[in-house]
């Protein structure tokens, strides 16, 4: 699904114009990077948290020559399923959850 995709199912299930669920996706977006940026971690119930994990310094593989390279430690977004949104992933076709 693209990101004009996802307006506008927005904007069938919320009642909402394609630009107001546009806008209202924008500033979901934003508000997530900001407080991601700020360190701080971003639960939504039912759905899954979003935080920072620290990666730390390594040495990589240069595919192309072999050689050894040194990839310096950082910060990534990450994101871990919440409960309902793993079930609801598991259900199969029919209604009944794999066991």
């Amino acid at each position: 699904m693209t990101k004009t995709e996802l307006i506008e199912k927005i904007a069938a299930e919320a009642g909402l114009t394609k630009k107001d669920a546009g806008k209202a996706f924008g500033a979901t977006v934003s508000a997530i990077t900001a407080a991601l940026a700020g360190g701080e971690k971003v639960s939504v119930p039912g759905f899954g948290t979003f935080e920072i994990r620290a990666r730390k310094a390594r040495t990589g593989k240069n595919p192309r020559t072999g050689e050894a390279v040194k990839i310096a430690a950082c910060k990534v977004p990450a994101f871990k399923a919440g409960k309902a949104l793993k079930e609801a992933v598991n259900v199969k076709k029919g209604g009944r959850k794999k066991k």
